[in-house]
């Protein structure tokens, strides 16, 4: 059982003891401290806070417990009951809200929740913030609302809808051209929220969808991480239903994978490049990703004349990266869509309809757009954590084993070869050290990917 208390938020297993897992105290904990914060650095009295969660068993125990401390603070709540992350993050900019939090642990199995907390721009707060907010928790310093001066709560059923209409009117998205390619598509919502947003969507795109795994139960049927060896029965589907392709999202819907009319892969690495290859070809620019990101996107900015940074990986740290450079699409390898002209965040609704103009325009199946592409091939790995490891002092190793290299460092160690690269980097989220590589082949990239997790091993030895 797991309690992972750091700047992007609080997440942990449920049940067990507080301070040890993710437990109503702890959950009231840090609401409390997320709503002192709010307060803190606010000049108004009445403050707006809209709170979403995806559908995992936990969740309606989980939000009950967080709006009921914000109205106990004095603070209003916006409920929108089951909703996507970006669909919360919208609606805080929507509502002129103060603040947001949505409740999901995103790709996490089912025994796992947390609290996403969100600023008054509808984006994830940053390092000094959430520094801010555990320094509260710690200290248990809240002061509640006498009875007169409680919150109140709002119910809001239609923000998925406002959030589809959002993307529907988005300059880029090409409805007509959509519409008239009459396709069809497969639709694994692993029983969360993607169950209602994306058939919604495709409904409204003119695309036929056949669901899979769309009743929003929380009960995942499968590891809701929308990875290839996770997806066999969406690909069964595809062929049974001879669709155009598979659509895949994580829980709360930040994530987005397609699968082509075959039953393969597109790759999640690859929803960013294809997203990326449209809105280019309309507005040339700059592109944002962070270091464990395909080199594909590097080389299909470049194609269109645009350049390409790197970012820490987290999506506050592509955020703001995005806007330093003025990039007009970024986003995460991890097939997380982040569009300036919608809003600052992850967001695979309308991931799903720039993807969708990028193929009717181009006329073409989903596997003959991935092998347009340049073709680079990842390994993923991690190595899982014992008490006794110093991170941050076996990364320091590897970089001075690597010096000649000139490894990166902003975030972990990332080194950069001819063919390939290696980032190892501590997990914000699990309490692993991931080891992600990419190359021109699976194999040498899985290669990679055991030689420097066998190095850091050594290392810790």
């Amino acid at each position: 059982m797991t309690l992972i208390k750091s700047i992007s938020g609080i997440r942990g297993t449920i049940g067990g003891k507080p301070e040890e897992n993710l437990t109503p105290v702890d959950t009231v904990k840090f609401a409390a401290a997320y709503g002192t914060y709010i307060q803190r650095n606010s000049t108004i009295d009445q403050l707006t806070i809209v709170v979403g969660r995806d559908a995992r068993i936990s969740g309606e125990m989980i939000q009950g417990l967080v709006m009921h401390t914000l109205i106990g603070m004095g603070i209003n709540i916006i409920d929108l009951g089951l909703s996507t992350t970006p669909t919360v993050e919208m609606e805080v900019v929507n509502a002129k809200a103060d603040g947001g939090i949505i409740l999901t642990a995103s790709h996490n199995p089912k025994q796992w929740n947390a609290l996403k907390l969100l600023n008054a721009a509808g984006e994830f707060l940053d390092a000094e913030a959430g520094e801010e907010i555990l320094n509260l928790a710690e200290t248990n310093d809240f002061y509640f609302a006498d009875v007169d001066k409680l919150g109140n709560r709002i119910t809001k059923t239609t923000a998925i809808d406002e959030h589809i209409a959002a993307v529907l009117a988005h300059p880029l998205v090409n409805l007509a051209a959509i519409k008239a390619a009459s396709f069809s598509a497969v639709v694994d919502g692993v029983n969360s929220v993607g169950g209602i947003a994306i058939p919604s969507l495709l409904n409204a795109l003119g695309v036929h969808c056949t669901k899979l795994y769309c009743d929003p139960t929380g009960h995942f049927p499968h590891n809701p991480e929308p990875l290839k060896e996770h997806l066999e029965d969406l690909s069964k589907e595809v062929l049974v239903a001879q669709a155009d392709m598979g659509i895949v999202v994580d829980p709360d819907v930040d994530r987005l994978a397609f699968m082509d009319e075959k039953g393969e892969m597109f790759g999640e690495e690859y929803t960013l490049v294809a997203c990326a290859d449209y809105v280019l070809s309309k507005t040339p620019g700059n592109t944002v990703s962070n270091l464990s990101s395909t080199r594909a996107l590097r080389d299909v900015t470049e194609a269109a004349g645009g350049q390409y940074f790197a970012s820490a990986v987290g999506e506050v740290n592509v955020v703001a990266q995005m806007k330093a450079k003025k990039a007009v699409i970024g986003g995460e390898g991890n097939g997380g869509i982040i569009d300036p002209n919608l809003h600052y965040g992850r967001d695979a609704l309308v991931g799903v309809a720039l993807f969708l103009s990028l193929l009717a325009e181009r006329r073409c199946t989903v596997s003959d757009l991935k092998a347009g592409y340049p073709q680079y091939f990842m390994s993923k790995g991690k190595i899982e954590l014992s008490p006794n490891m110093d991170v941050d002092a076996l990364l320091k190793k590897m970089e001075v084993r690597y010096a000649n290299e000139n490894p990166l460092t902003i975030d972990g160690v990332k080194i950069d070869f001819p063919e390939g690269w290696v980032h190892m980097r501590k997990s914000n989220t699990e309490p692993i050290i991931r080891v992600y590589a990419e190359a021109k082949t699976q194999e040498a990239a899985d290669e990679i990917t055991a030689r420097f997790s066998a190095e850091i091993l050594q290392e810790a030895n």
